[in-house]
């Protein structure tokens, strides 16, 4: 796929060619999040039974300083080139050598600054897996025009292979290296494998190659400034990160940081959902009626709503089931990572309105508005970390988190309202009737559960089967309280699934070709 070919490619005012092609992606992705989150759960549930909480602490202490760097390496110029109209060849090859050169210079620093991390976190340890992870920041270099252009093209291919393949190396490497006694160095083999499986899984599925135009150092400048917003946003997002590792991992301890990794990666689940289903088809959409205040108001509705209707369900879920679901599946010394799931479930509906927010905000241009998300986000984040983990620990850091996921995303709706112009009324009708309906479900799943059939007091198999029960009764109980209280909503909740089933059925085999 060249750049060109991406110019020529692009939909034009037809609102249902638009629709198909989100709806393509929504399909493909949602056969991939099912396919990923299946790969996850088993590498999860293997990790958690041959490395310890403490193994996985430390793996999460020594990484902080590399994914906080990260965010320096594709510098927000990924998106620029989503949101790009017109130069997009140009604009491809300078974020190619940008972001190669950042990604060379980020891996050294990271090197460089290892040390820290043993310092920080009393331990030579993390400091060498700080050390031997900065490589990976000179491989995500190579993923950032890739990523944008299938992005900008609503690629089915990259949703079908790249993910998948990325979940799968992980997996097998750092389940097999730990299974051997590698202990916490599973983890880097297992990183350093899923970063190549994405390199090589972009690069094989895309035509385009560097040397097809030449680096403008305007059309970088021009993407700093649109992704400078969002830089910061990510940098947030990371000091956040990093004063949750740093606050639990000293103020608690070591098994406590583990205990936290597995209950916030369990708990991140809704939001992968919405931001894989929705949220990366989004992006594209919202920068293409951008200019058209009608459709923008219209699909910023619709795309709410749906992904509240998400985000409730999976919420309630975490509540009910938390706890016995992770004794369950990672074993009764896993228990306090359950009840981290549990008071993280605000998590998934903040991250609702979050990503549906900011996604139209950055298709209308207006990226500035996000300077105020992350502030909001970071100043809560850690004041209410600070204040809640010592009288509550765990507890207190999955609350602290929910509190500010929630926050934040009615923030983002504020800040979105200012460059949509939809009223607080239309925000509220399309929010608020979904929530009673998951508080109903989630009573009837809970007692179900904690009266009656106590699932992890169970054998495994026995548990899971029970547990799978529970999700039933819940489904079936939203179902019927979303059909009395929004009934047109639910039959086309209903029809939606089914297109989407009907299209996951009818994907094609992806090939280079295939677009």
């Amino acid at each position: 796929m060249t750049a060109e070919m991406d110019e020529r490619s692009e939909p034009g005012a037809d609102g249902r060619s638009l629709q198909r092609r989100i709806g393509s992606v929504a399909s493909a992705s949602a056969v991939a999040l099912v396919f990923g989150e299946v790969i996850t759960l088993g590498q999860t549930i293997a990790l958690a039974r041959l490395l310890s909480p403490a193994e996985v602490g430390l793996f999460t202490a020594g990484t902080v300083l590399t994914a906080f760097l990260g965010n320096f390496v594709e510098g927000g110029l990924r998106s620029g080139l989503v949101h790009r109209r017109d130069g997009v060849a140009i604009a491809a090859e300078t974020v190619f050598w940008a972001t190669m050169i950042a990604g060379l210079l980020m891996g050294a620093a990271a090197l460089a600054l290892s040390p820290v991390v043993g310092l920080v976190f009393h331990s030579r340890t993390a400091a060498l897996i700080a050390a031997a992870t900065s490589g990976v920041l000179f491989l995500f270099s190579f993923t950032n025009v890739p990523e944008a252009l299938l992005q900008r093209n609503f690629s089915v291919r990259r949703r079908l292979i790249v993910g998948p393949t990325v979940g799968l190396s992980y997996a097998v490497v750092a389940v097999f290296t730990a299974a051997i006694g590698w202990g916490v160095w599973s983890l880097v083999a297992g990183m350093y494998a899923s970063y190549l499986a994405w390199v090589a899984a972009l690069w094989l599925i895309t035509d385009w190659r560097p040397g097809r135009a030449r680096p403008s150092i305007h059309v970088w400048r021009e993407l700093s400034r649109y992704g400078l917003p969002l830089v910061l946003g990510m940098l947030g997002a990371r000091i956040q990160s990093i004063a949750e590792t740093t606050i639990i991992g000293r103020g608690l301890s070591g098994a406590a940081l583990g205990q936290y990794r597995y209950g916030q990666r369990i708990s991140a689940i809704p939001g992968r959902a919405i931001i894989e289903v929705g949220a990366i088809a989004l992006f594209p959409a919202f920068s293409r009626v951008g200019a058209d205040p009608e459709r923008l108001h219209t699909a910023y509705l619709r795309a709410i709503r749906w992904a509240t209707i998400g985000a409730a369900a999976l919420s309630g879920l975490m509540v009910a089931l938390g706890v016995p679901a992770a004794e369950i599946v990672l074993g009764s010394s896993w228990r306090a990572a359950g009840v981290v799931v549990m008071a993280m479930a605000g998590l998934g509906l903040g991250k609702a309105l979050i990503s549906v927010s900011e996604e139209a905000i950055k298709g209308r241009g207006r990226t500035g508005l996000l300077n105020w998300y992350t502030l909001t986000e970071v100043t809560l984040g850690i004041v209410l970390l600070v204040v809640l983990v010592k009288p509550l620990g765990l507890v207190g850091v999955g609350l602290a988190v929910s509190l500010t996921a929630l926050l934040v995303g009615v923030t983002c709706v504020g800040l979105a309202r200012t460059v949509i112009g939809f009223s607080i009324r239309e925000v509220c009708a399309a929010v608020l009737p979904q929530l009673p309906c998951a508080a109903v479900a989630t009573a009837a799943c809970w007692a179900t559960e904690h009266l009656l059939f106590r699932s992890e007091s169970r054998p495994i198999a026995a548990g899971v089967l029970l547990i799978c029960c529970d999700v039933a009764i819940f489904g079936l109980t939203y179902l019927g309280t979303l059909r009395l209280a929004m009934p047109s909503t639910t039959r086309q909740l209903v029809r939606t699934v089914a297109d989407i089933s009907r299209r996951a059925r009818s994907l094609p085999t992806p090939s280079r070709t295939d677009e």
